[in-house]
């Protein structure tokens, strides 16, 4: 078949679609398919040549990615890469139009997927290209990437050591993982990660922020930076295998640690990370499994068999997760996730996930009081059906599941619970498309080869029989009980509810499955038993009679000869008795059977055409009849039976779905059908059988058309040419009658035809379209001229609004369909995909679906093809039909406009071009000179420009002819006499209009050619002529010089600038009225002087030969030698003009920390720069725009405006008010500062919100806009700016000091520091004077924060000056000068950082500052009294003591800890332990809010590190302080340990956990302090150690059972007498005995949803305790009771773990009265 194939075509298909084969029609495929590539491949060649981008190459790469829909990659591997390049060149075109891009990307990506089809040596793409064309698109300027392809080798050994560092969760910390998840994915077998494994799951653990611990507060950073679940999936499952699986273990630990959370009483943010963890890790499993055992190879790297993964690594991957998965399946989120995931681990291994599920099953079909457990087992079955089916040699028992659990299945047919209802059905329909429904049991007499299990089944099978009937009465009962009159009042609506049509759906579905898969035998009971349901009873046509016709329907379609030998003579002759009284065809209300009998006929003729043919005469005569009743619900249904006759004889379809071909209407002997349970579809022996019309069904389709439709067509022929009356109900029929003929017979019609409409578009290249087969010949046509004259309705009765719905449905068939519709399609397409997905087979692969989804796809293929029509042309008939729907869409009535519009905008997108056709007729309609127009042809005619959700929108075509008509004529239609902004509805479609243009308008290329750049100037032209004529008319509302100034705004672009009279424009709008039009041309402004910018020389330098140091080998960051010049020293700062000149400034912050650019570019010097723009040498633009800024009355207006307040309270600075002023400064140097002088004096010394504001955005354009002044301008500059911040700075307030803040940073932002000295120094003069109180000392270190900040790693001297001014002031009395000093700390220390290859930073350190603390601290660290926060009182003047200033100091430490949390890279750890001992000190254990500030902050402290990330190496060093914390004599500390404990370890999980030492020093803390003498310190080390047991850090072993079973045997002292006095003091033997009690309590509780082998002997041993002394008794019985609520859910599974002595004592303990005590 293939040689024939490569033949016919010339050449080997890479990959074709494979259902086209099984096509009715496939034979012609292959040539039709040659032609359009021939097609494709010319043209497209032709107009890349031509350079032809629009319309040529994009209408061919439209049609492209067309064939690629139908046919699939089916060309040669030439022309497959040949493809690939073109699209490559047209992608990386340079300024290429970014939506031409988006739609040749596309179809790139499309030709590129799949991988396996070329390979390295086939096709190779440069990268520079594309990473050029990222950078112009992100529009960075940021330095060229390294060399980097030579193989990950180059690169990992450098990113992972990064990863491993780095301890803060930094935001592109997700970008790496999923880099290493491709490259293990990649590389499987050929990457050793097991150095690495312990740090990667404890990461993956800390990503999903699980809530651990009593009281935790989270970084809020760490939320929004968190893993792609995708990529850890894709991570873990790469790494699996291996001769150690050392990531299985990890993985057990992993699940086993958080397998509690997905208990379904547990629920949180966290939950929906965690069950997609687990719906996709057995996915992706599956995936590797498939492509390491079930793939073609290829020349994909295959995976070394050492590192496949073996039968026991699957056994141990899907043991794993079978617990985590049982419990999720009841989950808060609903079952879906736990039904993927396991239908993915049944296909591994069927026997270890099956029978559990099946375990709760059978009682969940047993219980009626918990529905949600049927709807959760039930979806989970049906995900595991085939792999419960196929048995195989693993788990051959599945198949005899079948019967019983269909069986106990159907009462979940409930009329009274719908959700039960509709998963029953689907449960159903899924087991019985597996199932041959065959009674088999004769089989066991005649055949004696049989195996055990298929004898069972055998005899099994002969229970099929009952279940089809006991369904049917399920059916019978579900219908009579959601009749109309059972269900509805009279009042309320006739139709079905949307729930009802749902059940509806499932019935039909079911039972029609049902019946597909019966044998003969139980076919024709079932038929008899529908039969006489359906006849002897009369149903309601709307609800009941519709699910009875649905059920007969499902049997004529199975065997259609045998079931309409019963329905159609029946029918027919009820109805023929029931019309044969004259009156009956004018009646208005009908008989309800003559109702009924019609309609059980229409749906039983939806059957194969060629078995309705015996019929035909009385089909037609019944027809006869029925058609021109009066009634209208008596012809609708006459219709739908013209409609389905002609559709089952015209159309072309598969007529059975069975699944195994041929039916099972053979003999026993030879063919035994339980062999065939399960079995999936052959593609390549599908047999389908196809319905195909034959000449006689076709003659018999235009003898029904000329008979019925040529009467209607002259009748309304005439009524519009105004020869006959016909009342409005006449003439809505006779167009119903009409449509129905179109649905029905539309695909036998030919496609409109006639001239095609020339001239829209010049182009070189032919735009023909492409015709496909779709199995029709077609006839010639009969029909003759068909529209009907619409003009004569909308001018006679236009309010005839039902007519005009038929029509707009009549044109839209004509113009559309061809036997099926678009949303039809969609929506079977989707459940296509749906139902797949529930029932396929991942792990083998090659499309072993069930044999109905085959055939269901190839039909959809067909239909398809019969779809694709975009890139028609454009003919005169679509011209006519066109512009009645644009007559429509702008008629009186709403609705009818509505739907006409939607059908106008369909076939927009259809007839290519059509556009420039229709949109001046719209644009008529909203010309001012016209006053005709009503205001709903205004309105219709501006939602017509509007377009609809993802559809075409006329006033944004990509096209600069359209766009020259339509915005102009909005900006107008202001002026027109039918446009009132009264109305809300047209005020909203304006804003909605400029809205979506600004939206989706992208900026349209220009070098299409020449002519549209002269296009372009006069478009901007005419809309600026527009909105100049408003102004002066002066009555056009400013709303429309709004839309006027976006449109104009949105012209702005980077490769040719805006004309003369439109900058004058905008610059005079700067001092409009209006405050939207200012805003517009301030943004506007500042992109017009980028345009003018004009360029400045740059030259190469060699860093070396600036600093004198060679660069070492290899590869070392951070601060060194070869990189000093760069930064900030302040005895060599260039203070003169020759200095300034023969500095080498580096502006950008980045450069030469981790490396050096490839070329280091600076700017040259000023002699070689171009001159200052002076009066002579601007060109027009610019002089516009100079002479307006130095005018100062027009300065002095623009100034009063932006000192305005907008908003009190929500003004920020704003970047686009500095983008102008920037522009300014840089642009014309000093030129304007002169006249803006005084004004900033002004401004500076007011000290309102918004002037303070306005003079901060105009300082930070000042600074950043002198980036190339000379030397004296810019010392003249800070010669007046420094007192004029100065003063500014001292006026700050609550409101302006975050402006000011801002506009520092901004000035500073990537500019070299020794440029800014000036600046710099003024800032450090002492920010903590005292003056002026401590809020402007808090302000004033803000702004030095913000511009040091921006410097990062080039200012060390400065840090160095701010640090040891700081330090004796860090005893601050003030707490929000605290909180700053806290602040500015973290940046000074940001730079000190522990990066691989990094030299030591010359900034501060943190280990020398944090000694120095320390020692000060000291007089704290001594003593053991408490420690109380002193507040002084102000006036307190005289030197305070030492504690009290160590308190203090105290507080600013904390205050630095807490902001350095989150923002530094890596956490100081040795130096933060220095710190622990006092912390603990002061931490409150009560979660108590009214502790004063430093309890709370130490307690705030705590929690963040403990949360932290720890190094291997640092593990010993944090457990070695907490030991000895743990032996401090205040038992605050004591019990803070072990909240600190419970997180750390949890947080740092695998890590500790690859360090056994560590794993013994923590468990033998929390045992001693099981010890303690203090009642809560015990019973918090309980509660840990319960945690740790839980999440399997520490293990249940018999040494632990030993230890805490001997403590219990502690014998206690006698009781003393009454009268003595009693010990307070707790005896040691209590606390010892007590301690052992805690101890198996612990044990119990941690395990709350299971009982291990261990548990009940400990419960035993607990019981013996409950009448010991308090505190034991109490520990007792809260673990009981705690017990109790834990297992009470499933006490029936846990009975079993105990024997019936021990159920005796506990059953008396859970509920002795000793339980309610």
């Amino acid at each position: 078949m293939k040689k024939e194939q490569a033949e016919i075509l010339g050449f080997v298909p890479q990959k074709e679609i494979v259902y086209n084969k099984l096509l009715p029609y496939a034979e012609k495929l292959d040539r039709e398919s040659n032609d359009i590539l021939a097609q494709i491949k010319g043209n497209l060649g032709r107009a890349v040549q031509l350079r032809e981008l629009w319309p040529g190459v994009l209408l061919w790469t439209r049609k492209l990615s067309t064939y690629l829909r139908l046919y699939g990659r089916k060309f040669s591997k030439e022309d497959h890469v040949l493809f690939i390049k073109l699209l490559y060149e047209l992608v990386t075109i340079p300024k290429l139009d970014v939506s031409m891009m988006q739609s040749f990307a596309r179809l790139l990506i499309n030709l590129l997927k799949k991988k396996e089809l070329l390979s390295q040596d086939d096709l190779e793409l440069p990268w520079r290209p594309l990473y050029d064309l990222y950078e112009s698109i992100l529009y960075s300027k940021t330095e060229h990437l390294e060399q980097h392809h030579k193989g990950f080798k180059l690169w990992f050994d450098e990113l992972m050591d990064l990863w491993v560092s780095v301890q803060n969760l930094p935001a592109w910390e997700g970008n790496l993982v999923n880099l290493f998840a491709r490259l293990a994915n990649d590389n499987i077998g050929y990457v050793n990660w097991d150095p690495y494994i312990p740090k990667i799951f404890t990461r993956i653990l800390r990503s999903f922020n699980l809530p651990v611990g009593t009281s935790q507060m989270v970084i809020p950073r760490y939320l929004t930076n968190s893993y792609d679940i995708g990529h850890v999936v894709l991570w873990i499952s790469s790494m699996l295998g291996g001769p150690q699986n050392q990531v299985q273990k990890q993985l057990n630990g992993l699940f086993s640690s958080i397998a509690s959370f997905y208990h379904p009483s547990n629920n949180g943010r966290w939950l929906m990370k965690l069950m997609k963890l687990l719906q996709r890790l057995p996915a992706s499993v599956v995936r590797r499994l498939h492509r390491e055992r079930y793939k073609k190879p290829c020349w994909i790297t295959p995976v070394p068999a050492s590192h496949r993964l073996t039968d026991q690594d699957v056994t141990d991957f899907v043991e794993s997760m079978k617990q985590p998965v049982l419990m999720a399946m009841f989950s808060k989120t609903g079952s879906m996730d736990a039904a993927q995931a396991l239908q993915n681990l049944a296909l591994m291994r069927p026997e270890l996930v099956i029978p559990p599920v099946l375990e709760k099953t059978y009682p969940a079909m047993e219980t009626l009081t918990e529905p949600h457990q049927l709807t959760a087992t039930l979806s989970c079955m049906i995900g595991m059906a085939r792999s419960l089916l196929s048995g195989g040699r693993h788990y051959p028992e599945g198949p005899a599941h079948v019967l019983p659990l269909l069986m106990r299945a159907l009462p979940g047919v409930d009329p009274n619970d719908f959700s039960k209802c509709m998963i029953t059905f689907q449960f159903i329909a899924t087991f019985t498309t597996l199932v041959p429904l065959v009674d088999c049991s004769s089989a066991l007499h005649e055949k004696n080869d049989l195996t055990e299990m298929e004898r069972e089944l055998c005899s099994a099978s002969a229970e099929f029989e009952d279940f089809v009937l006991q369904f049917m009465d399920r059916c019978f009962a579900l219908i009579d009980s959601s009749t109309l009159e059972q269900t509805r009042e009279e009042t309320e609506t006739e139709k079905m509810t949307h729930l009802e049509s749902l059940v509806e759906l499932g019935l039909s579905s079911t039972f029609s499955t049902i019946l597909t898969q019966c044998s003969m035998e139980i076919f024709k009971v079932a038929l008899e038993k529908v039969f006489n349901f359906a006849t002897t009873n009369i149903f309601e046509t709307r609800v009941a009679g519709r699910m009875v016709a649905d059920m007969c329907r499902a049997a004529a379609k199975c065997h259609p000869a045998e079931s309409l030998r019963l329905f159609v003579p029946h029918c027919c002759n009820a109805i023929t008795h029931l019309t044969a009284n004259e009156d009956v065809s004018n009646e208005e209300e009908l008989d309800k059977e003559l109702l009924w009998n019609l309609q059980l006929l229409s749906e039983v003729t939806r059957v194969d055409g060629e078995k309705l043919l015996p019929y035909r005469t009385q089909l037609v005569q019944t027809l006869q009849l029925t058609l021109r009743l009066r009634c209208k619900q008596g012809y609708t249904l006459a219709c739908n039976l013209l409609h389905h006759i002609l559709r089952s004889t015209a159309l072309t379809y598969p007529t059975d779905y069975c699944s195994v071909p041929g039916g099972f209407n053979r003999p026993l002997q030879e063919y035994l059908p339980i062999k065939d349970w399960g079995r999936p579809g052959d593609l390549w022996n599908l047999e389908i059988q196809w319905h195909v019309p034959s000449t006689e069904e076709t003659a018999f389709v235009f003898y029904v058309l000329d008979l019925l439709l040529q009467p209607e067509l002259q009748r309304l022929q005439k009524y519009a040419q105004g020869e006959q009356e016909m009342s409005r109900d006449d003439v809505l029929q006779s167009l119903c009658i009409v449509q129905h003929c179109l649905l029905g017979a539309g695909s036998m019609l030919p496609p409109l035809d006639g001239p095609t409409i020339t001239g829209l578009v010049p182009s070189m290249v032919s735009l023909e379209e492409t015709k496909l087969y779709i199995g029709v010949d077609y006839g010639k046509p009969k029909l003759g001229k068909f529209t009907v004259k619409l003009y004569y309705i909308l001018e006679h009765s236009e309010d005839d609004t039902k007519s005009l719905f038929a029509i707009i449905k009549i044109i839209s068939d004509l113009m559309h369909f061809r036997g099926s519709h678009k949303h039809e399609f969609d929506s079977r397409w989707k459940s296509f995909t749906l139902v797949k997905k529930s029932i396929e087979n991942r792990l083998h692969g090659k499309k072993q679906h069930i044999r109905a989804l085959l055939i269901d796809r190839v039909l959809l293929q067909h239909e398809l093809r019969k779809l694709l029509v975009e890139g028609c042309e454009y003919k005169t008939v679509h011209q006519d039909l066109l512009r009645d729907l644009l007559r429509l869409s702008t008629s009186t009535y709403s609705q009818v406009r509505s739907k006409a519009q939607n059908v106008l905008f369909t076939a927009l997108g259809t007839y290519n071009f059509c556009c420039r056709d229709i949109t001046p007729r719209v644009l008529e309609l909203l010309e001012p000179t016209r006053t005709d127009v009503t205001q709903q042809q205004f309105k219709g005619a501006l939602y017509c420009l509007l377009g609809n959700h993802g559809g075409v929108c006329l006033a944004n075509l990509h096209d600069w002819e359209c766009i020259a008509q339509t915005w102009p004529a909005i900006v107008r239609s202001g002026l027109s006499s039918a446009m009132s902004l009264e109305k809300p509805s047209i005020v909203r479609l304006f804003d909605d209009l400029a809205d979506k243009v600004h939206r989706q308008y992208e900026t349209i290329g220009i070098d299409f050619t020449v002519s549209s750049v002269a296009c372009f100037l006069i478009f901007v032209h005419k809309l600026w002529y527009n909105v100049v004529c408003q102004q002066e008319l002066e009555q056009g509302p400013w709303k429309f010089e709004h839309i006027a100034i976006g449109f104009l705004s949105l012209l702005l672009r980077d490769d040719y600038p805006l004309p003369a009279p439109a900058v004058l424009f905008f610059v005079q709008s700067l001092n409009h009225d209006a405050l939207v039009v200012r805003k517009m041309a301030i943004a506007a402004m500042a992109g017009i002087l980028k345009q003018l910018k004009r360029p400045r020389k740059k030259i190469p330098v060699s860093p070396c030969d600036i600093s004198g140091v060679t660069e070492p080998e290899g590869l070392v960051a951070g601060d060194r030698p070869g990189n000093d010049w760069l930064q900030y020293h302040g005895d060599s700062l260039p203070s003169t003009q020759q200095d300034w000149d023969n500095f080498c400034f580096v502006e950008k912050t980045h450069w030469g920390y981790y490396c050096w650019p490839k070329k280091l570019m600076v700017y040259a010097p000023a002699a070689e720069q171009p001159k200052d723009l002076s009066a002579e040498n601007m060109n027009e633009r610019e002089r516009v725009i100079y002479d307006h800024f130095t005018e100062p009355m027009f300065i002095k207006q623009l100034i009063e405006f932006l000192s305005l307040e907008d908003r009190k309270g929500k003004d920020k600075f704003n970047p686009r008010r500095f983008c102008l002023f920037k522009g300014l400064f840089r642009n014309y140097s000093d030129a304007f500062l002169p006249v803006l002088k005084p004004h900033m004096e002004r401004l500076a010394n007011d000290s309102h919100e918004s002037t303070q504001r306005c003079v901060a955005e105009i300082i930070a354009g000042l600074v950043r806009g002198s980036k190339h002044w000379s030397f004296s301008k810019v010392e003249a500059l800070w010669k007046f700016l420094i007192p004029l911040m100065r003063r500014a700075l001292s006026n700050i307030t609550v409101e302006t000091y975050a402006d000011w803040g801002t506009c520092v940073a901004t000035a500073c932002e990537s500019r070299d520091p020794r440029k800014l000295h000036w600046l710099l120094e003024m800032l450090m003069e002492c920010p903590l004077s005292g003056e002026g109180g401590s809020f402007v000392d808090a302000c004033h270190l803000y702004v030095l924060q913000g511009g040091l900040a921006q410097q990062e790693w080039r200012v060390p001297e400065l840090l160095h000056r701010l640090l040891s001014y700081l330090e004796p002031k860090l005893t601050q009395v003030y707490k929000n000068v605290r909180e700053r000093i806290g602040s500015v700390l973290t940046y000074i220390f940001m730079i000190d950082v522990s990066l691989p290859y990094t030299q030591p930073t010359k900034s501060p350190h943190i280990a020398e500052f944090t000694e120095r603390i320390l020692s000060q601290l000291k007089p704290l660290l001594e003593g053991d009294e408490e420690i109380q926060n002193h507040v002084v009182e102000e006036n307190g003047v005289g030197e305070q003591d030492e504690r009290t200033q160590a308190i203090r100091l105290l507080k600013t430490v904390l205050k630095w800890l807490m902001a350095s949390a989150g923002r530094s890279f890596s956490t100081a750890v040795p130096q933060q332990l220095q710190l622990l001992p006092l912390l603990f000190k002061i931490a409150p254990v009560e979660n108590d809010d009214s502790y004063d500030e430093l309890k709370r902050d130490a307690k705030t402290c705590l929690s963040l590190m403990s949360q932290g990330l720890l190094y291997p190496e640092q593990i010993p060093m944090v457990l070695k302080v907490l030991h000895e914390i743990a032996g401090s004599s205040s038992w605050h500390a004591r019990f803070s340990v072990l909240t600190y404990l419970q997180i750390m370890v949890f947080y740092n999980l695998f890590t500790i956990l690859s360090n056994e030492q560590a794993v013994q020093d923590v468990r033998a803390l929390v045992i001693r302090l099981l010890e303690d003498e203090q009642l809560e310190v015990r019973e918090m080390a309980a509660t840990t150690l319960s945690g740790f047991l839980q999440c399997n850090f520490l293990a249940m072993d018999a040494s632990m059972q030993t230890h805490f079973e001997a403590l219990c045997k502690t014998k206690l002292p006698k009781k003393r007498k009454r009268g003595s006095v009693v010990d307070t003091i707790p005896s040691v033997d209590l606390v010892r005995r007590h301690a052992g009690v805690l101890g198996l309590s612990a044990c119990i509780l941690s395990s709350p949803y299971d009982v291990p082998t261990w548990m009940p002997q400990l419960l035993m041993d607990l019981s013996a305790h409950l009448n010991d002394t308090q505190p034991i008794e109490m520990t007792v019985k809260k673990t009981l009771s705690n017990f109790r609520r834990t297992h009470h859910d499933n006490w029936l599974e846990h009975k079993q773990q105990f024997t019936d002595d021990q159920l005796v004592v506990l059953t008396d303990l859970l509920v002795s009265p000793c339980y309610y005590a």
